[in-house]
């Protein structure tokens, strides 16, 4: 299969405007006639290979940093939004969704939050009985939806948090000490707080009290939860102010909001403490992603590391490019996050053909996957179970499955790709990201029908489904 053509038109004329040089200017340095380059910022013509690499000599440009995985994301809602009924007079292809999400990504964006809009007051005016007279209002997205969309739009990388962390955990000798009494004797030694076992009837996981500067830990809390609120604890002391500033900078439309992403910040922070950027990037490289060793390589949880493998996105240092996924038992999307071209569903559950729902099945085991999505890209998928516990017989665990994978031309940096067939289409089971979405007319797994398509019903003949899409 060819390679498919880049049109980085807006990248590349961003990437000038940011030097002020003119189209003349700018061609003569990449030793391309001027009208070549208008042609590339109107998406008229793609990047050639050549000119990728005058990019990466001239410039300094990371190539892999000009791929296009914020316009992957944009073109994935924008595309699920489309397919919603009340467009059926339009059909977009593809190429045109292409040409909005890269040239008019504000625009998209705006249209994606209509749509939203509009699905909250359908679902609220659908379930209304006795409350027409409510004043409760879902016009605007909830808190939730909103901070979800902010991380997913970064990429789930914060560079200034990250580096910020990275800088603290040379400080304090994380990966050359203990990590608990690393992180301890930074708060003790800078803070002068003091860390306590709370009692053992207290239900919170972390308590902190500002005007004793007194730390109360669950004495029940596993090591790598332990050293995670350790470092919560230790970006709320010392990365407030520029958290405050990230937050305000992103226009939140409710405070809920703005606590709800002060707290996902702080969580990354605390992530990327733990497990430094590039000395995490490297040993993830040389252990070919394999999350067990990792997590013990680290003293973390398997989720914790599966979350930070889809955040290695920095500019010039990029991992490879994997999704992360966490599901509970009903089939919800917890966390989720893509650096890959897979894209999970902004409503509805995920496909039931996905492996991460067979990991409540197979407690202990790690359940790997080849799949390919209806556009005929090849993913390998690994999931495992994981259960949290803050106490002990009488308390109810949770459990919830974690998803990590990447795309099949990847998959040579996962140890979990040994010993697949990566070549025989008749290994990849057919997945999809939701059937309200999903375009495979022959799916026995199927729960709804998708959206904008005729059905036909045959009183005479019953299959898995009831009715044939046409």
């Amino acid at each position: 299969m060819a390679p498919p053509k880049l049109y980085l038109g807006r990248k590349v004329r961003a990437l000038r405007e940011a030097r002020k040089a003119t189209q003349a200017a700018f061609a003569e340095r990449l030793g391309i006639s001027t009208s070549y380059l208008n042609q590339i910022e109107n998406n008229q013509r793609p990047v050639s290979a050549a000119v990728l690499l005058g990019l990466a000599e001239k410039f300094q440009i990371d190539i892999a940093g000009m791929s296009l995985g914020d316009d992957d994301r944009l073109l994935s809602a924008l595309s699920e939004a489309l397919v919603d009924p009340i467009f059926e007079n339009y059909s977009a292809n593809l190429q045109e969704l292409k040409l909005v999400a890269q040239n008019a990504p504000g625009l998209a964006r705006a249209l994606i939050s209509c749509h939203q809009a509009y699905r909250r007051n359908s679902e609220q005016l659908a379930s209304l009985n006795n409350t027409l007279g409510s004043s409760v209002s879902t016009a605007e997205p909830t808190p939730y939806e909103e901070v979800r969309d902010f991380f997913h739009f970064v990429d789930n990388y914060v560079h200034r948090l990250d580096i910020a962390a990275e800088k603290i955990a040379a400080e304090i000798g994380i990966g050359e000490r203990e990590t608990g009494s690393a992180l301890g004797d930074r708060l003790e030694s800078r803070h002068a707080v003091r860390i306590a076992r709370a009692d053992a009837k207290d239900d919170a996981i972390r308590r902190f009290d500002r005007k004793s500067k007194l730390l109360l830990l669950n004495p029940y809390l596993p090591s790598a939860t332990r050293h995670f609120q350790l470092a919560f604890q230790i970006g709320v002391l010392e990365l407030n102010d520029e958290i405050t500033e990230i937050v305000q900078a992103a226009n939140f439309h409710s405070t809920e909001a703005s606590e709800i992403c002060k707290i996902g910040l702080y969580n990354y922070f605390a992530g990327a403490l733990l497990l430094p950027y590039q000395a995490f990037l490297a040993e993830a490289k040389a252990l070919r992603h394999d999350i067990g060793l990792l997590a013990t390589q680290f003293g973390a949880s398997l989720e914790q590391v599966a979350h930070r493998l889809s955040t290695l996105q920095r500019p010039g240092f990029k991992g490879v490019p994997v999704f992360f996924a966490r599901i509970d038992r009903a089939g919800n999307i917890t966390k989720r996050h893509s650096a890959a071209k897979l894209q999970f569903a902004r409503f509805g559950g995920a496909c039931p053909l996905w492996n991460v729902h067979q990991a409540f099945e197979a407690p202990g085991r790690l359940i790997r996957q080849l799949a390919e999505t209806p556009d005929g890209i090849r993913y390998l998928s690994v999931a495992t179970e994981v259960i949290k516990s803050n106490g002990g017989y009488r308390s109810t665990p949770r459990r919830y499955a974690i998803a990590l994978g990447c795309e099949i031309s990847y998959a040579g940096d996962f140890v979990y790709a040994d010993g697949l067939d990566l070549t025989s289409g008749a290994a990849f089971d057919p997945i999809g990201t939701s059937c309200r979405v999903c375009e495979r007319r022959n799916c026995d797994q199927r729960a709804i029908p998708p959206l904008k398509t005729k059905l036909t019903v045959d009183h005479h003949v019953r299959s898995a489904l009831p009715y044939t899409i046409c």
